[in-house]
């Protein structure tokens, strides 16, 4: 996307300063493309530009007019007969024009001559602290940003080669780093130079296409620190703006080159980012920014240019920030569902929705998309089977609005199967359950503790259904062969109906398991297709099975004769009820050594058939099961990790959060034994804070919503002192005897805590 810049729009710098939004739009198609660019002295010979259209076409690019020729279709036609007697007689070359017609093509900028070091800057800049002095200072800064030539003549390590590789940007990170940390020491007119040096970059550039030069000035551009305060947001935002507009492969060499950043320069620009975004939405003064009509394109370039940021985090080796640093925060109180709702309607179109950039919206957000899509498909549900009831002249019965669960303790799994079977259509109502033979009126309390036994039941190693790792302290699907694995639509139902009714579950799946939900995120259309089958690595086996995961990676770096030392095939064995068999990993696999050659087609044949097809029926019942709960077009916005988040709760605990949350019931905050607990509980190590969680929940993660949606209660109990503290985990509450002081107190509770059998899955 190019500046359409005519006469009329240089104005004066000073101009360019006092009013705020002066830089001309960045327009998407010109009428003619001959008033680009600064006024040659020859107007009977002109330049069309090179410029990107919305579709992300161009134009025709570097035609010329001839004089006296107003457009090419006026040229007589050529006869076929005499076409090459023309070509060899009359062709027109750069050579034959006459000497000012050939004059008026312009030579290629030379880049000046910038010799200046870091260590030669820094003198200057004591010099100019001590002396008072900024002029050679200030003119620095003004010639050096004043063009993308003097930036790359300033910046760039060495101006004769290219640098046009993804893993070099060919800039001298510590001499710009050096130079926009001096920037806030200097007087103000030399702030303003650079700002004003800005404008003129991004007035002057574009009339082709861009080259590696002009992306390392945009890349010097934007880490800018002065692009945080409002007054400069005019010019940071047309800067934005550019960026976005660079072609995709431009996009790619941006990407590779943020992630060469150091974290807290990285870290800066995200942040800045994020504060120009939540600033424009809004604003604190708003008489500060133009009104948002006349610049709605500045969060959608913002968020274009935060998307590189967020892949170049993505493809780095080691995440640079983790993926919730690119949440923002802002976006929680906006209207986020209407956003969803375009985005349903709209997708990927031309139209912007924080939707098609997913990484910015935080969980809370996210969860209350799927909460409230889940809503409405509940309350279409309950209105459809109302309508059944009245066209049918039957009698309306209020429980045919919920999900009713009725199951008898003793045969908690079986009955909950048969239940959940036979309502499989009134899967997206509300939940209600009751146990046989037990009075009492469901208000949440009953729905969490079947989830919990339910869940404690089913995953028990005794059951068959999964095994638990010691070492990696999660649990991970049977191989085992059967002809029904309907139970496992049992599992996979139960975690999409705690995401459905936002209930956090105890389970310990490790990461993987999430991708393999997402493989695809909406259940294809044609059911022969395979699900579940996502490409996972030695890393994710790591976090399943450490020890043979070690082992693998210790058969990829040996040095040796792996053929002769190993005396491997591409044959692998495993357990299933105490039997042994044996898989070829492909086909002749027991034939077929592994070597140096081939032992990276060995491991990733071996990770692929551990993760996923050995137990492909099971984790495909598993899937489906979900599915037919959660069937939101939200679950195209998640994350694996995000998934796993909304199922089992966040790990991350803030305890003080939880105090200020807390409720009381039979004591005040202000009680000594109040006191005392979170005197107690604050000063426990992180693993004691868990387990009072665990104790007091039944699970030692945090709710999506954070410790407020736990609802968490302390209550008397007139009971002895000698008395352990007792817990109710369906209504997250515990019970403390008025203990005689802080002592006492500590005691009890870590007693309790430490030896509470819980709902612990083990």
């Amino acid at each position: 996307m190019l500046l359409n810049i005519t006469r009329e729009n240089h104005t004066p710098l000073h101009q360019a300063e006092r009013e705020r939004d002066r830089l001309p739009p960045i327009s998407s198609h010109s009428s003619s493309g001959l008033d680009r660019g600064p006024k040659l002295p020859y107007p009977s010979l002109n330049f069309i530009s090179n410029h990107r259209k919305e579709d992300g076409s161009h134009s025709i690019s570097s035609q010329f007019i001839l004089p006296g020729i107003r457009h090419g279709r006026e040229l007589p036609p050529i006869c076929p007969n005499v076409r090459l007697k023309h070509q060899h007689q009359h062709r027109i070359t750069v050579d034959n024009l006459p000497p000012e017609v050939r004059a008026r093509f312009a030579t290629d900028p030379v880049m000046p001559l910038r010799t200046k070091t870091v260590k030669e800057f820094q003198e200057d800049i004591e010099r100019a602290t001590v002396s008072g002095d900024w002029k050679h200072i200030h003119d620095f800064y003004l010639t050096t940003f004043g063009s993308f030539l003097e930036l790359n003549a300033a910046f760039k390590k060495d101006a004769s080669p290219p640098f046009n590789t993804i893993e070099d940007s060919g800039i001298n990170t510590k001499f710009i780093n050096a130079v926009y940390d001096a920037l806030s020491l200097t007087p103000p007119d030399a702030q303003r130079a650079v700002l004003k040096g800005i404008i003129n970059s991004l007035l002057r550039e574009w009339k082709g296409r861009r080259t590696k030069d002009d992306l390392r000035a945009y890349f010097i551009l934007v880490q800018n620190p002065q692009c945080t305060s409002p007054a400069t947001y005019v010019i940071y935002a047309h800067l934005l703006r550019q960026i976005a507009a660079l072609a995709e492969a431009d996009h790619y060499f941006l990407m590779h080159w943020f992630k060469k950043l150091s974290q807290k320069r990285f870290k800066q620009l995200v942040e800045r980012l994020h504060l120009f975004i939540s600033t424009r939405l809004f604003p604190v003064k708003p008489e500060e920014l133009p009104p948002m009509a006349k610049c709605s394109w500045w969060i959608p370039s913002a968020t274009k240019v935060l998307s590189l940021l967020n892949a170049a985090n993505i493809i780095s080796s080691t995440p640079i920030l983790p993926f919730v640093d690119f949440y923002n925060p802002t976006l929680d109180h906006t209207d986020f569902m209407e956003d969803y709702r375009i985005w349903q309607t709209q997708g990927n179109s031309t139209r912007f929705t924080f939707c098609q950039f997913a990484f910015i919206l935080s969980t809370v957000v996210k969860k209350a998309v799927i909460q409230k899509d889940s809503e409405q498909q509940m309350i279409s549900m309950a209105r459809q089977s109302l309508v059944d009831k009245v066209s049918r002249r039957q009698r309306v019965d209020m429980s045919l609005l919920f999900l009713n669960i009725k199951v008898r303790r003793l045969q908690l799994v079986s009955d909950s199967m048969d239940e959940l079977t036979r309502n499989r259509a009134d899967l997206k109502k509300k939940l209600k359950v009751s146990f046989v033979g037990e009075a009492g009126l469901d208000m949440g309390g009953l729905t969490k503790e079947w989830f919990l036994l339910l869940i404690r039941q089913i995953f028990h190693t005794d059951y068959g259904m999964f095994m638990f790792f010691n070492d990696s302290h999660c649990h991970w699907f049977s191989s085992w062969k059967c002809d029904n694995f309907s139970e496992f639509r049992l599992v996979g139902v139960l975690m999409g109906l705690a995401v459905y009714n936002s209930i956090t579950l105890d389970i310990s799946f490790p990461p993987c398991v999430y991708k393999k939900l997402l493989t695809p995120p909406v259940v294809p259309c044609d059911l022969d297709l395979p699900v579940g089958m996502a490409t996972l690595t030695l890393d994710d086996l790591q976090q399943v099975m450490p020890d043979l995961s070690h082992g693998l990676a210790e058969l990829l770096s040996y040095e040796g004769n792996v053929e002769e030392d190993f005396s491997t095939t591409f044959q692998v064995s495993q357990e299933e009820l105490g039997v042994i068999k044996s898989y070829n990993l492909k086909p002749g696999g027991d034939k077929i050594p592994v070597t140096n050659q081939n032992r990276k087609e060995y491991v990733q044949l071996y990770v692929d058939f551990l993760l996923n097809k050995s137990i492909y029926r099971q984790f495909t019942t598993f899937y489906y099961g979900f599915h037919s709960v959660c069937t939101s077009d939200a679950l195209m916005l998640l994350r694996p990790e995000e998934v796993e988040i909304l199922v089992c709760g966040s790990p991350n605990l803030d305890m003080g959060s939880l105090q200020k949350a807390a409720q009381y019931e039979g004591y005040s905050k202000t009680d000594p034994t109040i006191r005392a607990f979170w005197d107690v509980v604050l000063g426990f190590p992180l693993k004691f804070q868990k387990r009072l969680l665990h104790f007091s929940t039944g699970s030692d993660r945090v709710p999506v919503g954070g410790m407020a949606d736990l609802n968490f209660k302390i209550s008397k109990i007139d009971a002895s002192t000698e008395w352990l503290p007792i817990s109710h985990t369906c209504f997250n509450q515990i019970c403390l005897p008025p203990y005689k002081n802080k002592k006492e107190l500590k005691q009890k509770l870590t007693i309790a805590i430490s030896n509470a059998e819980g709902f612990g899955l083990e």
